[in-house]
């Protein structure tokens, strides 16, 4: 069974999603070594959302409250944050509610800018790092691909993604009632990812020609020269960022890479550029958990925006768009199911059959041995076969899409004696 946990901007404060997206990596290990019943786990973990995906494999009945209590536990465990902390904060999500729920949120439609385009790759990053950390399963696995092709579709098909902003350029949109001239800006970078690469074309986009790129990590150098701009090192980052006039952080670093002891402006010398207003520079933190200490905003001269601040300036959704992006979303969740269904109840389909061509064909060579010379004997054995194991087979597919495949394994294993081969099982699952 899938279950979804799932704490976004919809449920939980900035604060809780911060704590909770320091160590997300941690999570989906921790949660199969503490539950035996948990077959998968993959998390995701974005600015505005943390989400476990859980396979479990218990009773129905029971499988949503041991899933919920196991990813609790291990959420605990790996970032400190007791379950207390939680309550009310995340919605539950099993069966086959999960597919769409996901589907949705890789296509952008439950992200603050509605269609944003970077979620689809993180959602492929999530699955990445399941796969690297040995936690993935079958249906997981098939489970996030499946979500991948329903953003391209969703893409492809509906205006979402034109429609669509991501959040460095709802970011930059609301810098420019403070910034008159892009091209006067003396621009920070202050990262080297996959934002950092959005970032620096949303920022030529408007004009911003004097850029420079700093790296916590040390990749400054790398970046810079594959996009044209300049490197700075340890050493001049403190002395570059307090006369920059724009600084825009986009780190994966847990704990901030930007205070006021960075922005402390050498005697002499000013920020370059004129920003529009009060302020004489403007701190842009896209980071999760923050980049920039909050005493930033309390220099003078300085503002800050963070995500909580461009959160609230969220556009409304483009409701033509999400509606046509919607439909597409269960639909491909429909078919996810329909798939999923028949590949669960196969094993036991071909045990059935299996056993019931056993029997055919015991009676063949039987048929044979009294002198079925002509084959008619067969022939009618073949055809009987195949009129008595249509029906079961057609029932087995329409109780597995009412997730009632248990159901016809129970009774065949009463009836005939008949168990599906676990190998069949396992293989059906990995190539799905």
């Amino acid at each position: 069974m899938l279950l979804c946990v799932t704490a976004s901007h919809k449920t939980a404060s900035f604060d809780l999603l911060e704590r909770l997206s320091r160590t997300p990596d941690d999570v989906a290990p921790t949660l199969v070594e503490l539950a035996s019943c948990v077959q998968g786990a993959v998390v995701l973990a974005t600015c505005n959302r943390f989400e476990a995906y859980v396979e479990i494999d218990e009773p129905v009945t029971a499988a949503g409250a041991v899933g919920v209590e196991a990813v609790l536990e291990a959420v605990e465990s790996a970032t400190g944050i007791p379950a207390a902390d939680l309550d009310g904060a995340y919605e539950v999500h099993s069966g086959r509610h999960v597919a769409e729920h996901l589907f949705s949120v890789a296509s952008g439609l439950e992200s603050v800018v509605s269609g944003e385009g970077e979620i689809a790759g993180q959602v492929r990053r999530a699955l990445k790092s399941a796969r690297k950390g040995g936690t993935t399963s079958p249906e997981l696995e098939r489970l996030f691909q499946r979500a991948s092709q329903a953003q391209r579709k969703v893409k492809n098909v509906t205006a979402l993604g034109r429609a669509g902003r991501s959040l460095v350029r709802l970011a930059l949109e609301l810098a420019d009632s403070r910034i008159a001239d892009w091209s006067a800006e003396k621009v920070l970078l202050v990262g080297t990812g996959a934002y950092a690469a959005v970032t620096l074309a949303t920022l030529r986009e408007r004009g911003a020609e004097n850029i420079s790129v700093y790296s916590p990590s040390g990749r400054a150098q790398i970046f810079a020269a594959k996009h044209g701009i300049r490197p700075i090192s340890e050493a001049e980052y403190a002395r570059t960022a307090a006369t920059s006039s724009l600084l825009i952080t986009c780190t994966s670093a847990t704990e901030p890479v930007l205070g006021p002891e960075h922005l402390q402006v050498p005697v002499g010398l000013a920020p370059v550029g004129c920003p529009v207003g009060a302020h004489s520079r403007l701190v842009v933190d896209l980071g999760m958990p923050r980049n920039v200490d909050p005493a930033v905003a309390t220099l003078e001269g300085t503002a800050l925006l963070d995500l909580e601040t461009i959160r609230l300036h969220a556009p409304l959704e483009e409701l033509q768009a999400t509606d046509a992006a919607r439909s597409v979303v269960r639909e491909a969740a429909e078919t996810f199911h329909v798939v999923g269904s028949r590949q669960s109840v196969t094993p036991s389909v071909v045990a059935l059959r299996s056993h019931i061509f056993s029997l055919l064909d015991s009676e063949i060579d039987r048929a044979r041995a009294r002198g079925d010379e002509d084959g008619k004997v067969e022939q009618a054995l073949r055809h009987l076969a195949g009129v008595l194991l249509h029906t079961p087979t057609v029932r087995a597919h329409e109780l597995a899409a009412a997730g009632r495949a248990d159901e016809f394994t129970t009774a065949l294993a009463t009836l005939y004696g008949v168990e599906p081969a676990i190998a069949a099982l396992d293989e059906d699952a990995a190539t799905a």
